[in-house]
């Protein structure tokens, strides 16, 4: 005859099954990942162009003619009491972006950059086409004193729609220093900040919606504690103007830029999600 109750060792041996059935709740803890990012950004630029061609029509005055391969630098203004000005007088960028896939690294862009470009004081231009109805082809001095000028001074001014790229390279293991690369191509359109003087004839100084353009860039990005950033970037810009208005008529010009850019700015995590890690299995999220 057997005695006694076998009801306790059954109990014993479901609780022993049941914590073994879940180890990864009773040693896991949580983490957040983010699924996704904000960034915004503002900094100061500097760029090198190409010799355009700037053609001129004003068929009013019977005027034809191209200035041909004239060259043209950058107006930087933060090189000179940058805290002493209005923060947008200098040559100026700013970057708002969202990283809708942090892990694979893709993200959108809305670029601004406010580039000046100022054709050279003094260079001697090529000039053909017609003059006052009779062909031109002569070399003249390009400056104030003889009647000419030519500025987007207050910006070229690029718009682009971006596609990003980001690649990680390094961080440390709790992510609080990282540095990334940064893919970036758009197409968009130019608001200039036209104003010249061809001939003594001066145009009424406006901003106009006009052309288009397309750019590539590269960034190097340092991310300080996930929020902080300083980025670095090279860009190549390609922009077509038409019909830019000048004095009873219009001029047109293909250039390409080169910028160099420094920016700060600041990254917001956004749908986050909390997931759980093994103890002894947990990375370290970058």
């Amino acid at each position: 005859m057997r005695s006694g109750n076998n009801t306790f060792p059954v109990i014993i041996l479901f609780i022993i099954c049941s914590m073994a059935s879940y180890p990864f709740e009773a040693t896991a803890k949580a983490k957040k990942k983010y699924k996704s990012s904000l960034y915004a950004s503002w900094g100061y630029n500097t760029e090198w162009y190409t010799h355009p061609n700037i053609k001129i029509s004003q068929p009013g005055l019977g005027n034809d003619y191209t200035l041909n391969h004239v060259t043209a630098h950058d107006r930087r203004g933060w090189d000179h009491n940058l805290l002493h000005q209005p923060i947008t007088i200098p040559q100026f960028n700013c970057r708002i972006g969202y990283m809708f896939n942090e892990d694979k690294g893709w993200g959108v862009e809305l670029n601004y950059d406010h580039p000046k470009f100022i054709v050279s004081e003094g260079q001697q231009v090529h000039i053909t086409g017609k003059k006052d109805g009779q062909p031109v082809d002569e070399v003249i001095t390009f400056s104030e004193a003889n009647g000419f000028f030519y500025y987007l001074n207050n910006g070229a001014n690029f718009f682009l729609f971006n596609m990003v790229k980001r690649w990680k390279f390094i961080a440390d293991k709790k992510g609080n220093v990282r540095i990334d690369a940064f893919g970036k191509l758009g197409t968009g359109f130019m608001v200039p900040h036209v104003e010249n003087s061809l001939f003594g004839n001066k145009n009424n100084p406006h901003f106009e919606v006009n052309g288009w353009n397309t750019g590539l860039e590269g960034a190097l990005r340092l991310t300080l504690m996930h929020y902080v950033y300083i980025e670095y970037a090279n860009k190549l810009d390609y922009a077509r103007y038409r019909g830019l208005k000048i004095y009873k008529g219009t001029a047109r010009q293909n250039m390409g830029t080169y910028e160099m850019i420094l920016n700060v700015g600041i990254n917001i995590p956004v749908r986050n999600k909390t997931i759980y890690i093994a103890n002894d299995e947990a990375p370290e999220l970058k």
